[in-house]
């Protein structure tokens, strides 16, 4: 940064270089940044799978639900008691989705493509991943992920 002075009272600021490492920053910090992991939850330890592979593409309207060890459901930040507790949230979802759409065709398309990421804790029951799903494909999703840790087959 250059300080031009042209007298006593007066000092001019050249702030084009400043200005160029600010944009070079955000840059460098857009690039670098994990969106995915800021759906991740560290309670959750998920269970290891040899057959886990990770997507090879990304999804068009991915709604994660996540479920630690003890049972209970994380989703938008909150803890629920059980999978009931978050079919509120869920056709909020639906709502936003379909809200997106003009047509009637469209609306059904947009809902069709969505997918439910689950991620649940090794040690949390099969049983209540399935209440998940369950309630899930009553409002209307039909596309399904679970999640698992990449395990070496060596």
């Amino acid at each position: 940064m250059k300080i031009k002075a042209r007298g006593a009272n007066y000092v001019e600021l050249d702030y084009t270089p400043m200005i160029d490492m600010t944009f070079q920053l955000i840059a460098f910090f857009m690039i670098v940044i994990n969106f995915e992991a800021a759906d991740q939850d560290q309670n959750v330890q998920l269970p290891a799978s040899v057959l886990a592979r990770p997507p090879e593409t990304a999804f068009e309207s991915p709604i994660t639900i996540q479920m630690v060890g003890d049972g209970r459901i994380l989703m938008g930040g909150e803890y629920y008691a059980d999978a009931e507790s978050i079919r509120p949230l869920l056709k909020n979802e639906r709502y936003i989705l379909q809200s997106q759409a003009p047509t009637e065709a469209e609306r059904k398309r947009k809902l069709a493509l969505a997918t439910i990421i689950i991620r649940a804790d090794r040690e949390s029951q099969t049983g209540r991943v399935q209440d998940i799903i369950q309630v899930c494909q009553d409002i209307g999703f039909e596309r399904f992920t679970l999640r698992a840790r990449v395990e070496s087959e060596y």
